[in-house]
């Protein structure tokens, strides 16, 4: 049966709500995810929840079976109110129910490049926001999964995991500096394409080929020139208006997109 939680003082309280900060996040190896239907998405996938929070009066036949194969689980499920809740996000609305995994991310030895035809490749990426966006391009596409190079903002922050709205649970996530990402890539199959400004190729022109890792540079600078040149490919969107370059969330869903719809017409198959 879920136990009651009702003091902002419970010990149990102040170390989830510590979990907003990267620094407890890494400490304790947990992350925390709001809404029941992000929650719901990570229980199709097969994760549950070691701690599961939800208000008391909150009614659903998806929070029922989440509370049933939490506690099934052995998780710890905790009946709880909106105020602490809200400490907990830090926001005044929350939602009612809140859920805390451990971390997802893996290392690139665990990734298996041959489980899907496209992959995202972000380099030092500063917006949690732009990071759960991606997350959620990368499920949308079929992509097998997020891989970070270099300083990158935390996939595991409040923001982008409800940017990512629960696409973080079906993607591979992996960190590594360049230097170990371009080892490992280049141990195996896999064309690398990156988005630069310093190319006159059109994104559209080439063929790409499986597996492809799409390259994003950060939200400012762009991809540094010495990791464009390791690049198997550099192509660029057009950009026909004022604007020189579009959001990095942006212009990896166009890129994937731009992929996958080539890989769907026969004509490209091969």
């Amino acid at each position: 049966m879920p136990r009651q939680i009702t003091a902002f003082s419970n010990p149990l309280v102040k170390q989830v709500r510590a979990l907003r900060e990267k620094k407890h996040r890494r400490a304790d190896g947990m992350f925390m995810a709001e809404g029941l239907r992000i929650l719901t998405e990570a229980r199709e996938t097969g994760r549950l929840p070691r701690i599961l929070f939800y208000a008391a009066g909150a009614a659903h036949p998806l929070l029922t079976a989440l509370i049933e194969a939490t506690e099934a689980a052995g998780g710890d499920v905790v009946e709880t109110t909106a105020d602490i809740l809200g400490k907990l996000t830090a926001k005044d609305n929350p939602q009612t129910v809140i859920g805390v995994y451990p971390l997802l991310e893996v290392g690139l030895d665990s990734i298996d490049r041959s489980t899907a035809p496209l992959w995202i490749v972000a380099q030092a990426l500063r917006d949690p926001g732009n990071l759960g966006t991606i997350l959620r391009t990368g499920d949308a596409v079929g992509a097998g999964g997020l891989i970070l190079i270099d300083d990158c903002a935390d996939p595991f922050s409040v923001e982008a995991v409800r940017a990512s709205m629960g696409a973080l649970f079906t993607q591979a996530i992996a960190a590594a500096r360049w230097d170990e990402f371009l080892a490992w890539l280049r141990s195996g199959g896999g064309q690398l394409v990156g988005t630069s400004l310093a190319t006159d190729v059109d994104y559209q022109a080439p063929r790409y080929e499986r597996p492809c890792f799409i390259l994003v540079g950060n939200e400012q600078a762009g991809l540094p020139p010495a990791y464009g040149q390791q690049c198997d490919l550099l192509v660029k969107m057009p950009m026909l208006g004022k604007a020189d370059s579009l959001n990095a969330a942006v212009a990896t869903a166009v890129m994937a997109y731009e992929v996958i719809n080539q890989w769907r017409r026969p004509a490209a198959a091969g």
